[in-house]
């Protein structure tokens, strides 16, 4: 199974990720792009590129003849599929076989008998794997899922068999759930996999999610890297993930680690596979789903055992055989990854689009010698650069931030840090929520369930509401405002003069008053505080306030300042004397929340609506969220048709609010 050159059918991190692999053993590289990715990293990074459709995953990444013929003009002998999109496609391994190209992952059967849920569920349980009590049957009636839901009681899991990534599954607490729960994961999964069939799963409440990492070649070789405790979950979507576990005892781990590989070779498994388990408040572990192919998470398995696991991959793929053996496995220290997503936690974590106007994760490293890109316990996965355009068409997440220390509290410590040196500005994103995340006492104290943060926005947990800038970062912001133009004062004035900023919804006046020395004073609510920027260039602001010198991150794009002050990130505007009147906020006018697809539209000319009544469905990085009425009324105009790309606040539905009575 030998090949020369590897064509990557991903894009984003992985791509970048594996191209850099490939060229470290010496294999020339082929990176696909759609026409939202022709600028991007990945396409820049590999040798060579061929364009494979629309921007739309299904118009392009999701294209078998797209992707084979571009393996065909390039002379790609192998593909590897990276993670999510055809990584799990039984279909399209096959194809690559029957094309005469080396598939750099399990073979089509092992795929397909790990790919369907349903399936991997029942083999699991012939093979003797305990499994969490579920329904798998062909009939995907409403009415027969409803029958079967009923009889295994709530709450329970709505599970696409093709899933993956949470994707198609909907948590389901009472049968007044269940019907929009079936509903909304076949419509996602249809969307996200083309395969609509579901399964029901009784859910192990308060439970933690821990997976397997396991590795195989041609030779009957198989062996288990440890555990990755990935419980600290949002909608099913992993958010923090970390290695070992830290309830995972040696004996447990061995247990799991001899589940894992028998689950593997019982299905002739061949490259990198992850067997997940629900583990119970009595530590007993139930079989989830294998996914056939590398994880998101992979980094912290390697930064414990020291393995290059893409390597792995593509030495396999060759024929060649593990290059250890069990008992050769050690693992050493703790790592921990943090998934930066774009997306806002403090608004029920909306994707957001835009421009990327700060990126410089080198920044996060320390100084020093690196070994695959990790300096002193710090690596940081990504696939995209300063200046890029986020779209609404893929996964939000678009890095990942990943340590290694010599213990937890080590890793915890190295995580924040690498988090408030590498801040992403121009997109409300999650990296503050990050940080205080890890350093929740449920997260410190190992008391995660893989529900809690769902529960958490419930509640209205204060980790979850957005951080307030201080009277110093107002200041601070003042001065960048003031210092804009070349570190010179406002017409070089030498009057005080009067600066309206905003952050969020809050408006406040600054009064700056320079000084002979270079400095300011900036008064706020009466409070003056002397500033001075001693330095401000290329998006590096260095001031010294109150004979204390710090330093801030602060670039301007469209008359608005993106700030980072010591890990803390706000954005900032001036406040026009003229604002418009579309500014404030319009009851009649019902916009989209983000930049996306509408996929359902529930509303018609003429309709009366009540307040809050459902009206629009947009979708946007694989996430549905609806547009609601504001108020009681009647549709008075319908902008946009099911199927529809809009942007962001585009106007959907206007409204004829009916008067309150008084």
């Amino acid at each position: 199974m030998t090949f020369s050159k590897i064509l990557i059918a991903n894009r984003g991190e992985i791509a970048c990720r594996v191209i850099r692999t490939a060229r470290k053993l010496g294999y020339p590289t082929v990176a696909v792009f759609s026409d939202a990715d022709r600028d991007a990293p990945h396409v820049a990074l590999a040798d060579e590129a061929v364009h494979i459709g629309a921007s739309p995953a299904a118009e392009s990444y999701l294209k078998f003849d797209a992707i084979l013929d571009a393996a065909r003009k390039t002379g790609a002998d192998a593909v590897h599929p990276g993670y999510g999109f055809l990584s799990e496609n039984a279909a399209f391994a096959q194809a690559c076989v029957d094309a005469g190209v080396v598939f750099i992952g399990p073979p089509p059967s092992a795929i397909h008998a790990m790919g369907d849920k349903a399936l991997a569920k029942q083999r699991m349980l012939e093979a003797g794997v305990p499994c969490a009590p579920g329904y798998l049957g062909a009939d995907q009636s409403d009415t027969v899922l409803m029958e079967e839901a009923l009889k295994l009681g709530f709450p329970l899991l709505v599970k696409a068999v093709a899933g993956g990534g949470g994707r198609g599954m909907r948590l389901v607490r009472s049968e007044a759930e269940l019907q929009p729960g079936i509903d909304g994961a076949r419509r996602e999964a249809t969307s996200a996999f083309g395969d609509g069939t579901l399964m029901l799963e009784r859910l192990i409440d308060n439970g933690r999610h821990i997976e397997i990492q396991v590795f195989a070649d041609a030779h009957g070789n198989a062996v288990y890297l440890g555990e990755r405790d990935c419980t600290a979950q949002r909608r099913r979507q992993k958010v923090i993930e970390e290695a070992p576990s830290p309830v995972v005892s040696p004996t447990m781990r061995e247990a799991m680690g001899k589940d894992a590989v028998a689950a593997a070779l019982a299905v002739g498994y061949r490259g990198a596979g992850t067997v997940e388990f629900i583990v119970d408040d009595k530590l007993h572990h139930y079989f989830l789903e294998m996914n056939t192919r590398l994880q998101v998470e992979h980094p912290v398995t390697e930064m414990i055992t020291g393995y290059d696991l893409v390597e792995w991959q593509l030495r396999v793929a060759a024929g060649e055989p593990l290059p250890v053996s069990q008992s050769q496995v050690q693992l050493c220290g703790h790592a921990i990854e943090a998934r930066l997503y774009v997306e806002d936690p403090y608004t029920g974590f909306t994707p957001q689009t835009g421009k990327v106007v700060w990126w410089q994760p080198e920044r996060a490293l320390p100084q020093g010698p690196r070994d695959h890109g990790v300096a002193h316990g710090v690596r940081i996965d990504d696939g995209i650069r300063q200046g890029s355009v986020i779209s609404p068409f893929y996964d939000p997440m678009v890095a990942k931030v990943i340590v290694h220390g010599r213990d937890r509290d080590d890793a915890i410590r190295r995580l924040r840090a690498a988090l408030a040196r590498s801040p992403l500005l121009g997109l409300k994103n999650n990296g503050q929520f990050l940080s205080d995340l890890v350093n929740h006492p449920a997260f410190r104290n190992a008391e995660m369930t893989t529900t809690l943060i769902d529960q958490w926005l419930d509640a209205g947990e204060p980790l979850l509401q957005a951080p307030i800038p201080s009277d110093a970062d107002w200041q601070v912001a003042a001065v960048a405002f003031a210092a804009q133009n070349g570190n010179s004062w406002r017409a070089n004035s030498v009057a005080a003069f009067d600066i309206r900023l905003q952050q969020g919804d809050r408006v406040r006046t600054l009064r700056v008053r320079p000084d002979a020395s270079g400095g300011v004073a900036v008064a706020l609510d009466g409070d003056a505080a002397q500033v001075r920027v001693v330095a401000f260039a290329e998006g590096l602001l260095r001031y010294e306030n109150e004979s204390c010198l710090r330093n801030a991150i602060a670039v301007f794009e469209h008359n608005r300042l993106h700030i980072s002050i010591e890990g803390r990130s706000f954005e900032f505007a001036e406040v026009s004397a003229f604002p418009q009147a579309d500014a404030l906020k319009d009851a009649r006018k019902a916009r989209s929340p983000v930049a996306g697809k509408v996929t359902q539209l529930r509303v018609a000319v003429g309709d009366t609506v009540q307040e809050g009544q459902q009206l629009v469905c947009v979708e946007a990085m694989k996430m549905e969220m609806w547009v609601c009425a504001e108020g009681a009324g009647q549709v008075a105009a319908v902008n946009a048709r099911a199927g529809d790309q809009v942007e962001s606040a585009a106007l959907l539905v206007e409204l004829e609010i009916t008067p309150k009575e008084t």
